[in-house]
Order: structure tokens, then C-alpha cells, then sequence
């Protein structure tokens, strides 16, 4: 009977997701779902981003290999970033729950940067394809542009985490 009310309740927090409202996912919340993705998307990035910054405050050395990197995110942020319609009466949202959790941060929202230069490249390489994973799932329920657009962001995602953990300059 426990094992019953256990699995019970597992499949109503997965039916929920994790809206944080208890509302079941896909409930109107009054906000698009293309919205929702997007800020959630950008939210995602934006952790990554901070990932990035962490990384090169403790390993300077770093900051010249990861400035390319770290920019093509930042311009992700741009690119996912939702501009509502003129003609949108609705004021902005941005603090809105995301469709999906955010696998690119740990709880508590700052990233820890291993000591070892290699660890740190390759604890950013875990966040990107963490994230390039979590982002080619969610194609699956997102309208066709932005699905178009998060798999062109999680295969350019899935390229970061092999540079970062390739050798710069070594023969193939």
C-alpha cells in the first residue's frame, strides 16, 4: 500500500513538472508557451553565461579560449530572447516559471569552479551538453521557429563541449 501512495505520488510531481504552481504541465497559465520556453531558454543561457565568467575570474589563462565561446552563448541570449508584438497589451514577464528545468546551474544558482584548469574546462563542457541535451528534448514541444532555433543552439551547445574538451592545436 505505501509502494502504491509512493508511486502515486512520484506520477503526480512528473505530471506536474515543475511549474512550482502545481498546476499540471501544459495548463494554461495565461502565458504562451512559446513565451515560456523562450524565457526559459534564455534564463538557461543566462546561468550558462555565468558559468562562463565564474570560469575565467578563477583561471584567467582560460579567458582567451573560452571569449569565443562565451560569446556565441551571449548571443544565444539575444537570439532566444522573446520580443513581443507591438500590439501585445500584456506587460512583460520574465520572472515566469520555465517549461523545463534548468540542468545548466546547480540549486543554488552559482556556479563552483574546480581549482584544476582541466576541471573547470570540463565542468563547463558537462553544462554545455547538460544543456544541448535539455534543449534537444524540448524540441519536441516547441512551435517551429523556436524548435528550429534551439536545435541550431543545442548542436552549436554539443560543439562546445567537444572544444572544451579537446586539445587546442593538437594533431588529429
Amino acid at each position: 500500500m505505501l509502494a502504491g501512495a509512493a508511486a502515486a505520488a512520484a506520477g503526480s510531481a512528473l505530471v506536474s513538472g515543475c511549474s512550482g504552481g502545481g498546476d499540471p504541465a501544459g495548463a494554461d497559465s495565461g502565458i504562451p508557451l512559446e513565451r515560456r520556453m523562450r524565457d526559459g531558454a534564455v534564463r538557461d543561457s543566462e546561468r550558462l553565461l555565468e558559468r562562463y565568467d565564474a570560469t575565467t575570474a578563477v583561471h584567467p589563462d582560460l579567458s582567451e579560449r573560452l571569449a569565443p565561446l562565451r560569446e556565441a552563448v551571449a548571443a544565444h541570449v539575444k537570439a532566444l530572447a522573446f520580443t513581443a508584438p507591438k500590439a501585445d497589451p500584456k506587460p512583460s514577464r520574465a520572472a515566469s516559471p520555465s517549461a523545463s528545468p534548468s540542468p545548466s546551474a546547480p540549486a543554488s544558482g552559482r556556479a563552483e569552479v574546480p581549482a584544476k584548469p582541466a576541471e573547470a574546462l570540463s565542468a563547463l563542457a558537462d553544462a554545455e551538453r547538460s544543456l544541448s541535451e535539455a534543449r534537444t528534448i524540448a524540441l519536441a514541444g516547441a512551435p517551429g521557429e523556436l524548435a528550429r532555433m534551439l536545435a541550431s543552439v543545442a548542436a552549436c551547445g554539443a560543439v562546445h563541449a567537444y572544444l572544451l574538451t579537446s586539445t587546442p592545436g593538437a594533431a588529429s
